[in-house]
């Protein structure tokens, strides 16, 4: 995808939609240029027929003439059908392109993004936004071009006609135009804030349907619904605010054009009072209101679609241009197999600036090596497994895997490298069997069974009704804390990367179920560099080395032996959880 594009301006951008679909755009426009050619002959046939057929008694000729048109509307039908079918097609081809271009775009977007954006109103923009944008792309231009061709061709038929009342009827379109441009912008800024609110609808309602549980839990079902229904007064207000200026213009819209058929008919009745026209001229006129009535109201229409699009699709153009926190460099090396060899050199790291998170961190980790890193929350301990895998880019200092700083190596083969336990496992609304395969999309079944085995969930997935292809729930809802943990663990075996990051991958279980995850997790380490952030300090006896971070930096190190015998701070961590479990 070119980024590039997304610099230029929002009606350019949008253009730029249509070039893939150009032949079905044109044939679409071939159609809407044939449907106003015919309506606009319609009053000028029937002129000639009452001015020279019938008085002449052509009666041959006039239903000719007359089956001529019959013959015109039906093929006027047809192209209805094509500006119908095709051109909503159209609509939903280039709906679905810019789709893909922004989920691609999020897919690209860093973890900070995702950090300050909530996932309702990220939604909201890929959904209810794009619709309205495919209107526009659909009717827009069709209805504009017959519009104009319409208008256009009807007056310079009625000038032939009786220029003065010609003149006199158009005069009212100025009048029209500054008010549909008034309007416009008072029903743009309408728009934006009706979307704006819609995205907060949908983030509120995301945030309670996933904190349901929660909420029955501390049976605060009241206090969701009341902010709940805060976001949707603000929707409402926003509504009631853009019908307001929408109900001003239909109104002013439906004064005007009934006003101009009464204009019609007075003055062209003055006309024929001074014999400058005749009925049939005034009949031919009245004809052409009526003919270019339809293009008026599609104008109105298209003012309504261009409003709606246009501020979904600035807010598409807004996402577009946020440019990923973390980005491959120019000259970004693709990484094999790697060893596994990390050195973490002299790092440190903030989320916002002024607050530290890591302070001049400094470790290395050999190949094949396992090392846990322990110490209080929030001493920057899940921060260091996240700037490995470039989830983040470190601020100060350096991070290398087999010697390359990884800020050179492209992210998806450096991911690719790595296998990620969390102690927050997710898991797709899918069966077990999809859930493991996410760790190697092309693994056979043989190797998802293997994996299952080795991760020592096997049994509990035979034990299931529909085996492999059990549903988990949304985010593994129907599976306990422990098979969900397992299933992770089983994508990573399908996986098989050299580097293992296991963070607090067993902090939320019980003791008897973490036993039990345990030596999947040695087996899992086995060959593999390894890096273990806990807090259970029972989990991590089996690491050649042990870190101790707190205060944004690293405090202590050496092996679990070698520590305790110190007398320093992870002694009496571990010391003050063995009371405990005392």
């Amino acid at each position: 995808m070119d980024r590039s594009k997304f610099q230029r301006s929002h009606v350019s951008i949008f253009l730029s939609y249509y070039k893939p679909h150009l032949h079905l755009f044109l044939l679409d426009m071939a159609c809407a240029l044939g449907i106003a050619l015919i309506d606009l002959a319609f009053p000028y046939v029937s002129r000639l027929s009452m001015q020279e057929l019938l008085p002449q008694n052509l009666f041959g000729a006039f239903f000719a003439v007359m089956a001529c048109l019959l013959l015109a509307y039906l093929l006027r039908a047809g192209m209805y059908y094509i500006v119908t079918y095709l051109g909503h097609m159209m609509g939903v081809l280039i709906e679905a392109d810019i789709r893909r271009d922004l989920f691609g775009h999020m897919q690209d977007l860093s973890f900070s993004f995702y950090d300050k954006n909530r996932t309702g109103q990220l939604m909201s923009r890929a959904t209810n936004d794009l619709f309205e944008i495919t209107e526009l792309a659909h009717h827009g231009p069709e209805d504009l071009f017959i519009s104009v061709i319409t208008l256009g061709g009807a007056f310079c038929l009625m000038l032939t006609i009786q220029w003065k009342l010609a003149l006199i009827v158009f005069a009212v379109v100025p009048v029209f135009v500054l008010f549909t441009i008034f309007q416009r912008r008072r029903m743009m800024k309408a728009s934006v804030q009706v979307k704006q609110n819609m995205a907060g609808i949908n983030g509120q309602l995301e945030s309670s349907i996933s904190g349901m549980r929660t909420a029955k839990a501390f049976a605060n079902e009241a206090q969701e619904n009341h902010k709940f229904q805060q976001s949707n007064n603000q929707f409402k207000g926003a509504k009631r605010d853009y019908y307001k200026a929408m109900a001003t213009y239909m109104a002013g819209l439906e004064f005007a054009l009934p006003a101009m058929n009464v204009l019609t008919i007075t003055a062209g009745g003055w006309f024929i009072l001074l014999g400058e026209m005749t009925y049939i001229d005034l009949v031919t006129f009245a004809l052409y209101i009526s003919t270019f009535l339809t293009p008026v109201r599609k104008l109105a229409a298209f003012v309504e679609q261009f409003l709606n699009g246009m501020a979904g699709f600035k807010r598409f153009v807004e996402l577009m241009r946020v440019e990923p926190a973390v980005q491959d460099a120019s000259d970004a090396l693709e990484m094999g197999t790697a060893k596994g060899d990390i050195l973490v050199d002299d790092v440190s790291f903030s989320y916002e600036e002024g607050e530290t998170v890591l302070d001049h961190v400094s470790i290395h980790i050999p190949q094949g090596e396992t090392v846990a890193v322990v110490g209080p929350s929030g001493g920057g301990k899940s921060t260091l497994c996240q700037l490995i895998p470039r989830f983040y880019d470190v601020t100060g200092g350096r991070i290398l895997m087999d010697g390359v700083d990884v800020r050179h190596i492209t992210q998806q083969s450096l991911r690719q490298n790595i296998g990620i336990v969390q102690q927050d496992v997710f898991l797709f609304a899918g069966t077990i069997y999809d859930n493991i395969r996410y760790g190697k999309p092309d693994a056979t079944q043989e190797e998802i069974v293997e994996a299952a085995r080795r991760a020592e969930i096997y049994d509990d997935i035979m034990a299931m009704p529909d085996g492999f292809q059990t549903y988990v729930g949304e985010r593994g809802v129907m599976l306990s804390g422990g098979q969900k943990q397992r299933v992770s663990i089983a994508r990573i075996f399908l996986k098989n990367p050299p580097v293992l990051i296991l963070d607090e991958a067993t902090s939320a279980l019980d003791s008897v179920t973490e036993a039990r995850i345990q030596s999947a997790f040695d087996e899992l380490a086995k060959g593999r560099t390894t890096l273990i952030i806990a807090h259970r300090l029972s989990t991590i006896r089996n690491a050649h080395r042990i870190i101790v971070v707190d205060d944004n930096r690293i405090v202590e190190e050496g092996t679990h032996e070698d520590l305790l015998q110190s007398g320093g701070e992870y002694a009496q961590l571990y010391n003050a959880q063995k009371s405990v479990r005392v």
